[in-house]
């Protein structure tokens, strides 16, 4: 019996989709995957779901075994962006697109379908101008980065630096990655904190997510200081801890990160199966969110 209705519900689904998912380093990353998993639910789409833990071989393996099921299509959020170029020609081959969701690779156009994701350098860039404004040009930063080789991390860094470059007294005084986890953000702000003369240098901190930002803000106020008034902090997602920590004071501003990219991934895929034309970068960017707001976006995105 059980194996009949599999068999019907195979039969009715609109599309059999394959989903490699990084992992489940932040909240942001939480809010994707149930995102995704939702509009699938929603359009009747069977989605078979893989987490990687953040290791590229497993995504590629993930790949590949979509690739043997026949899916109709896949959607990866690739961890580094080197690397690729094989098994998405494998893909290719198949004759299954593959969109990459809220991160890019550095692999040829014509290798994927598309990219469904916000523009990480514009992401750096409005939180450095922010900093900027606020600071009147003078600052002392310290930069909590994301996972080495990611697109996010790369980009987030180049879209800062060509902002700052603009302000001979902003600074970045330290750089290091804290593979975008919490637990990652206190270490290494930990070691900022020492290095800098238990933080009287710096003015500053720019994490490449909510969550290493959160991590700091453990670690500034276990050194007795008071984030938000002691340094400022920028960083990017919108997660819903965020909100509540723009509220308490604890950190001043945040970016964005649209997590709701199954509706254009899957839109995407029906497309090119009817023979439409896909644009090669679907763009999804957020808006800046400052304390005055936060408490308001909190109560309505923490339900």
């Amino acid at each position: 019996m059980g194996v009949a209705l599999g068999l019907s519900f195979a039969a009715q689904a609109e599309m059999m989709i394959g989903f490699s998912q990084i992992g489940s380093e932040s909240g942001w990353r939480t809010s994707e995957t149930a995102s995704i998993k939702a509009e699938a639910e929603k359009r009747g789409i069977d989605l078979k779901f893989s987490d990687a833990q953040q290791k590229q071989e497993n995504q590629i393996k993930a790949v590949r075994s979509f690739i043997a099921q026949g899916v109709d299509g896949i959607l990866l959020a690739p961890v580094v962006e080197t690397g690729w170029d094989q098994v998405l020609k494998e893909a290719k081959d198949a004759g299954i697109p593959v969109v990459l969701v809220d991160r890019g690779v550095d692999a040829s156009e014509d290798l994927y379908l598309t990219k469904v994701a916000s523009d990480f350098v514009v992401e750096g860039a409005l939180a450095a101008a922010w900093l900027a404004a606020e600071t009147n040009g003078v600052c002392d930063v310290v930069e909590l980065q994301g996972t080495v080789g990611s697109s996010a991390a790369n980009d987030r860094k180049e879209g800062f630096e060509s902002v700052v470059s603009n302000f001979p007294a902003i600074n970045i005084i330290r750089s290091q990655s804290g593979d975008f986890t919490r637990s990652g953000g206190k270490e290494v702000m930990e070691s900022f904190l020492k290095a800098e003369n238990g933080g009287a240098n710096i003015c500053a901190v720019y994490a490449h997510n909510d969550d290493m930002a959160l991590g700091a803000v453990q670690a500034i106020k276990e050194a007795g200081l008071n984030p938000g008034e002691d340094m400022l902090i920028v960083s990017i997602d919108a997660v819903p801890d965020i909100f509540k920590a723009m509220a308490d004071g604890d950190t001043n501003a945040t970016i964005e990160l649209n997590p709701h990219l199954g509706a254009p991934s899957f839109d995407a895929i029906k497309a090119a199966k009817a023979g439409e034309e896909v644009p090669k970068w679907i763009k999804a960017n957020g808006p800046l969110f400052l304390p005055d707001t936060a408490a308001e976006e909190y109560k309505m995105r923490s339900k």
